[in-house]
């Protein structure tokens, strides 16, 4: 009898293994205490942290790899204890970046947020996390335009929430960047389910079997998880963290038209190439390292 139970347990396990990534085929259910509070990916940025020294050099370089404009640069405090930073933002079709440049030290755990999410109504954007899974690692405080807080969702995702006095108006993109996340297979399934809850978000894509040579290890398959919500695209990378340099450090996917154009680009204005141009899943990509130490995954879309 032990013998017969043992095995049905371990048919039963397997069973379950084998169904998980359809675990996302229905989408969480919304309750009417979900609030949407999403505003548009063009104003959810990618936090860049530099050095001040190479703070021209490196958004000189992203504007000249993507397009765009840069805001009006000045040194503020950004965090709720005192610190001074240099601030700005760089616009371009591919996505929006938060770039700063600390002249203090930067308190904790600022740095080690990967995004900016505007949201309608910060209050109710805090309270929809908790309710969904999301620690809140700084509470709500002021900064000079808005309020902030700095919220981390299962698997050590780290993002700040962010609200204005004054709605700000930026044009909308071209193209969509994907906020890449590299997570356990313990901790993915409530990663997912509680930011797509909390975005109104849905699955677009589950692969348990993604081309490895997507994060370095082209005789490998691994779990890729694609999202979409009003805050725009992520895409979950489901790994055993097993990982060559620089896969894992990349934050941002940017979209582009022509992918060999961008890197010639990207090239002249002293961007590094860390991973040359491969294909998989319709799209040709690169990783790419901007003077001052970002690094991001630049894709385009090619026929499969």
């Amino acid at each position: 009898m032990k013998t017969f139970r043992s095995a049905w347990l371990a048919v039963m396990i397997a069973g379950a293994l084998a169904a998980a990534p359809a675990a996302f085929a229905k989408p969480p259910v919304m309750t009417p205490e979900t609030p949407a509070v999403a505003v548009g990916p063009q104003y959810d940025t990618t936090h860049v942290y530099v050095a001040p020294e190479d703070y021209e050099r490196f958004t000189d370089s992203f504007v000249a790899t993507f397009g765009g404009s840069k805001s009006k640069q000045g040194v503020f405090q950004v965090t709720p204890t005192p610190s001074q930073t240099m601030s700005q933002l760089v616009f371009t079709p591919v996505g929006t970046i938060s770039v700063f440049g600390f002249k203090t030290p930067i308190p904790f755990p600022f740095g080690a947020e990967r995004t900016g999410y505007l949201v309608t109504d910060m209050d109710a954007a805090v309270r929809a996390a908790r309710a969904h899974g999301a620690d809140v690692i700084v509470d709500t405080f002021p900064d000079p335009i808005g309020r902030d807080a700095v919220i981390q969702w299962p698997g050590g995702v780290n993002m700040q929430l962010y609200w204005h006095t004054q709605a700000p108006h930026y044009d909308a993109l071209q193209t969509v960047p994907e906020n890449r996340v590299y997570v356990s297979p313990q901790s993915v399934h409530k990663l997912v389910h509680d930011f797509v809850t909390f975005s109104h978000g849905k699955v677009v894509s589950d692969d348990p079997k993604a081309p490895g040579v997507e994060i370095g290890r082209p005789n490998d398959t691994y779990r890729r998880i694609r999202i979409e919500s009003g805050f725009g695209k992520m895409t979950v990378l489901v790994t055993d963290g097993h990982l060559p340099y620089p896969f894992g450090r990349e934050t941002t996917g940017y979209e582009v038209q022509r992918l060999d154009e961008t890197l010639q680009k990207a090239k002249a204005a002293g961007v590094s190439v860390l991973v040359p141009p491969f294909s998989s899943d319709g799209r040709e990509a690169a990783i790419v390292q901007f003077p001052g130490g970002y690094i991001a995954e630049i894709h385009a879309n090619v026929s499969k």
